[in-house]
Order: C-alpha cells, then structure tokens, then sequence
C-alpha cells in the first residue's frame, strides 16, 4: 500500500458516534446536572440581598441625611429601604461586596417592623424632628420565596443524592428499577421476543456435555415422550470444569436451541450489601420462573453464593451469603414443587459448594466439561477459523496437535493473535507461521531479541537449555523435545520447548524421568563451570512440587507408605493443622529430599556419559538461538524407545507447553 493510499484511508477515516442510528446516546446525568445547577442559581440569585440594619440607625443616619427615596412595607412586618441615587455612593462600602451585594436600585436595607400605625407615628416624628420631606410609604403582600428556598434547596439536594447513590448502589433495582425493587431479581430473561443467536452448532467437541445438555432441551420440547414411561427430568445440572472450557457457551446454546424462557444470571447479582437483599432476589428470580414454567434458569458463577456453610472467616457472624445459600437451597427443593423450572449452574470450582447444593433432587447430574483432546481441540479450530481468512497451507489437524492443554478460550485467543500478526507483517492471509508464532506468543511471552545479555550469561544460558534438552532426549519417559532457544521471552531467558504425551496416568517412572529432566540444566552448570547459577529457580520450584505430590499425594515412598494426605473433595480443614504428624513430616521431607537427589544424580550421569554431545549442542544453540529436534536426532541419534518426532515440528516453531521455563527476572541481576 502507498503511502497516499495511506494518506487518504486516515483521512477519510472517521470515527461514528456511539449509540443507535449514529446519534449519541442520552445521558440521564445531564437531566440531574441541569437541575441542581437551576435550583442553585435561583438559591444563590434570589437570596436576601439587602442588608439588615436597625431603626436607630435609619432615623439618625438615614431620615436625618434625607437619604431615603421610599420605604416598602412588606407583608406588614418588614420594612425595606431604598436610597436616593445620590446618596447610594456615600453606603457603598456598608453595602459590602460580592455576589449578592445590593445594586443601585435597591432594596438597599431592611429591617422588622412591629405594628404599621407605631412605625407611621415613628417615621411622622423623625421626619419632623429633622425637618427632612416626606417619605413615600409603599405596602406589598408577596409570597417569601427566599425562606421557603432556603429550606427546600438543602432538602431537595438531600433527597436527590440519597436516592442516586441508592440506585446505584442497588444497580437500579431490578428490571423495574427504583429504590423499592432493590430486593427484585436482576436476571436476563430471553424468551421469544429476544433470541439467542448460539446453538449448539457453534460448540465444537463436549460431546458427552452436549449430549446432557441436549436432553435437558428435549424434555422441554417434548415432556411426554419422557413422562410416559414415568421418568423425571432431571432438576438440576451443574456444569464444572476449568476456565474457558465452554460451560457458559454451553449455557448460551441451551437458550438458542431450547425455545422456552431462559433466565441468565450471576451468582454474584444475588450478593449485595444490604441485608436480605440476595434471599428475596432468588424468591423473586424462582417466582418468575414458575410463571413462566416451562423455563430454564442458568446461575453463572455459582459459587459465589454457594460456598460451603460454616467455613466463613467471619466466625460467629451473620453471613448474608449463607442467607442467599438457605433461601436458593430452599426454592430448589423445599415444601413447594418447581414443577418445569430446570436449573442450569456452571462453576470451575465444584470443590468449595456446600453438599446440600450438590446432592440429587437439587443438581442431579454434574457434566464435566474438560479441556478438549485432541480431535475436539480440531473441531474448536474449525470454528474459529472460519472467520478468518487463512491460506491452503493451514491444517486444522496440525494446529490441534500444536496445542495440547489448550481450552476453548486459549484456542480463540490463539486465531485471533495468529490474525493479528498475520496483518503486522502484511500477509495477504493468516498462515501457519502466524500460527505458530501466536502459540509462541501466548505461551512464552512477548520475544525480546534487543535484551542486552553479556556473552558470558548467555553461553551460560546455552549451557542450561542444552542440558534440559539433552537429558529430555536421552531419557525414555520424559517428554519429546521439540525445540530449545536462548532467545529471551517474556521472562525467561532461555526455554525449552516440549510436546507432552496426552495421558490419563503417570508413573513413577515417567515422573522421576521428567524430574531428571528439569533438574538438567541445574546439573549442566555445575559439570561444565563447576558453579551454579540463579537461572534454575524456576526448576527447583517445579521439582519440589511434583516431588511433594509423589511422596504426600501419590504415595510414591515406599518409607512414607500408600497414604494420601491431599483431600480432592476440598471439605476438609487441612487448612488449618497438617493431617500428619511432626514425625511424619521429617520423613516426608527426607523422602522429597531423596527424589530430588535421585533425579539430579540421573542428570548428571546423563551428561557425563554424552558430554561430547552436550558439548556440541551448546555451541550450535550459542550460534544459532533456536534448535529443533532434528538437530537432537543429529547429534545423539533416534530418541530411545519412541520413533522419530514428526519433521512438521522441525519446520517452524511448534508447540505448546512451557515444560521447563528457566532463568528468572533474578537470574539477570
């Protein structure tokens, strides 16, 4: 592209306003600003500009200088003074300054009167006594706006503020809005007027949640293809599995395929600070449903309110969730019958909800939703590659094996940041470069080619990353390496690059190899410069881990025994006292202790035995930054026990998970 075609698509670019039709959106503020800056003008404009004085001061000062032009008697109590323009110079610096400083023409003073016959005697005499004319005497009856403001203006600000802040506070109280429907339910209702888009067509994979879910959809459709036989449809299905797997996506297809009400809501909009708030919005959320019966109900999130009872920090306190808790637990499966309201409810964290909420009657079924495999992780791709302008190099197949571990969301991250680079370098379509480079990128980090590093660090680092790759290589169980860089990214200095087996279980074997391997680049320093450096923290954090979970979890030591002391449940208290004894815990430390220094002996020995190789390897990264696995199978041959790693992966970048990320933010100090 020119740069005048350039020139002219930035010119000729234009920005649309927001709202419908192009127009700005109204703004209700602008009412409530317009308002009060009325009701202040007029308070601060129509106030008592006069200034108070007294009738000694008006007959000495005023009568007897003959200053006085008229006097108006208002509403037969209050006598206002208007001087003579003359004589107006002459009180200008009584008169004070200011905004509301009276002006020439008055009323310049005022000042209570008791009877009107009194003051027209009084007013008779001085006049008399000080030989001055006559003064002209005017009544007036007006209604005292000025008091009557003084005292509306602070209590109508009051009353404003007070309810703004209210409904702000209470998000506007529900559909009907207002301070008195604070208790009403928030929930999202669509029915036939508002149509949801998704079905189940735009959810790749879950075929077994799917297949749940489409029941559930199929009871309201059809009731008595089920009711015959004398079966109940289900009451309730939670959706549990990790962030970004599709539960809520599973939710939004049910509302587009299910044709009956559908109520969406989080768990979050049932909690609020006042109390009594979140148990009569679920009353409420329940008593539309059953109106509106057959429906669905879908809680996101629910563990914002479902949280085990009894656990809250706040010992002996009034929980307003367990309130919340107590009155959901209640509609769901209490005295009365919810005869075709169904309950959908999605949350990653099913370990921490109370067991009322999760026993049958109230969520009968529990569909797991998982992190894809590797046929449904093709099937996502299908999806969102279909937006996507992408070249006939592109294998959907290619990119699923490339991301192993990956959900949904990570997926569609994925695609978008590969089209995104594909348009930073001016590609005419996304290809499987931009692929790749987008796993690198949401993997590893931003690459960071201009980060100084002295030559000594980084043949440090070469050292390090060859020695992770060179034992991964030459132990059987660890994973297949695919590629080692020294090229910094995110923050790492230098990483290793694996293409983990999709396995349900692991064996001792395969974990002590993998330990091995992360101990790799740790035993690579102290054999080559007979020291070690910072760069292995990230290591040592992960061995420790997986070690404890051997020895505390797995019951992997043969001294420590077949005892788990990890509850999956997550309803018990280890939080608080360890479930072993002291005595326990100095063997379990000994044990994890033992593991580590197995691995790292293994390590070594590996390294002894193929120095030359390991040698080689580190040159050839110092030279080149980036090596792949054929240049492994180059140097120390087929990797034992698995057949030669498929050459796509030597072609580009590959992979997914960071196995062995080394060489932390410390290590560069």
């Amino acid at each position: 592209m020119t740069e005048k075609k350039k020139e002219n698509l930035t010119n000729n670019y234009k920005p649309k306003p927001s709202g419908s039709n192009g127009k700005p959106k109204f703004n209700m503020a602008y009412i409530y600003i317009a308002i009060i800056l009325v009701l202040g003008i007029q308070f601060f404009t129509t106030g008592k500009s006069a200034v108070q004085t007294s009738w000694y001061e008006v007959k000495n000062t005023m009568i007897q200088n003959d200053d006085i032009k008229k006097i108006i008697i208002l509403n037969k109590t209050e006598a206002n003074i208007y001087l003579k323009k003359e004589s107006y110079e002459k009180y200008k610096d009584r008169l004070g300054t200011g905004f509301n400083k009276p002006d020439i023409n008055g009323p310049h003073y005022y000042f209570k009167i008791g009877s009107i016959e009194v003051f027209n005697d009084n007013l008779k005499e001085a006049t008399a006594e000080f030989g001055t004319q006559e003064i002209q005497i005017e009544y007036d009856e007006t209604w005292d706006w000025t008091g009557m403001l003084s005292f509306l203006f602070p209590l109508a600000l009051f009353i404003f503020l007070w309810w703004y802040l209210f409904r702000r506070m209470s998000k506007g109280g529900g559909p009907g809005g207002g301070i008195f429907n604070v208790g009403k339910s928030q929930a999202k209702i669509f029915d036939k007027d508002q149509k949801v888009s998704t079905t189940f067509k735009d959810v790749a994979g879950l075929s077994e949640a799917k297949q749940e879910i489409e029941e559930i959809v199929s009871f309201l459709k059809n009731p008595e293809h089920y009711t015959k036989l004398g079966g109940k449809i289900p009451k309730g299905a939670l959706l549990v599995g990790p962030p970004g797997t599709g539960k809520t996506l599973l939710a939004k297809a049910v509302a587009g395929e299910a044709h009956v009400p559908f109520f969406s809501m989080s768990g979050s909009d049932f909690v609020e600070m006042f109390v009594g708030v979140g148990a009569s919005r679920v009353r409420d959320l329940f008593k539309q449903a059953k109106e509106k019966a057959p429906c669905i109900v879908f809680i996101d999130e629910i563990d914002a309110i479902g949280r085990a009872r009894g656990k809250n920090p706040n010992m002996g306190s009034n929980d307003e969730r367990e309130n919340t808790l107590n009155q959901l637990l209640t509609e769901m499966d209490g005295f009365d019958t919810n005869s075709g309201v169904i309950i959908l409810a999605a949350t990653n964290r099913a370990d921490i909800l109370d067991r009322a909420l999760m026993r049958a009657g109230r969520f009968d079924r529990q569909i797991h939703v998982e992190l894809p495999d590797l046929n449904e992780r093709n099937a996502i791709f299908k999806v969102h590659l279909k937006p996507l302008k992408i070249s006939d190099a592109c294998d959907t197949e290619f990119l699923a094996k490339q991301t192993p571990g990956f959900s949904g969301a990570d997926i569609a991250n994925v695609c978008n940041e590969a089209a995104l680079i594909a348009a930073r370098n001016n590609h005419s379509a996304v290809e499987k470069q931009d692929f790749l480079d987008a796993i690198d990128r949401i993997v590893g980090g931003l690459e960071k080619k201009n980060k100084i590093i002295s030559f000594e660090e980084k043949k440090t680092i070469a050292y390090h990353e060859a020695g992770h790759a060179s034992v991964s290589w030459l132990l059987k169980h660890a994973h297949p390496l695919v590629k080692v860089t020294i090229v910094p990214r995110g923050k790492a200095l230098g990483a290793a690059w694996y293409l983990p087996e999709e396995r349900s279980i692991t064996t001792k074997e395969q974990l002590m190899d993998e330990m091995a391997a992360i101990l790799g680049g740790r035993a690579a320093e102290e054999l080559t410069f007979k020291s070690i450096s910072s760069g292995a923290q990230n290591d040592l954090e992960r061995v420790t881990k997986q070690a404890y979970a051997m020895v505390s979890y797995f019951g992997m030591s043969e001294k420590v025994g077949n005892l788990s002391y990890y509850d999956s449940t997550g309803q018990s208290d280890y939080g608080f006292t360890k479930p072993y004894s002291e005595k326990t815990a100095i063997l379990i430390d000994e044990e994890i202790k033992r593991f580590i220094d197995e691995a790292y002996v293994r390590a070594k020995e590996v390294l002894r035995k193929n120095a030359d190789g390991h040698r080689i390897l580190s040159e050839r990264l110092l030279e080149k930054e980036v090596l792949f696995s054929d240049d492994l199978e180059e140097i120390f041959g087929p990797r034992p026990g698995m057949k030669k790693i498929n050459k796509e992966s030597k072609e580009m970048i590959d992979n997914n998970e960071i196995n062995v990320k080394h060489d932390s933010p410390k290590a560069e100090q």
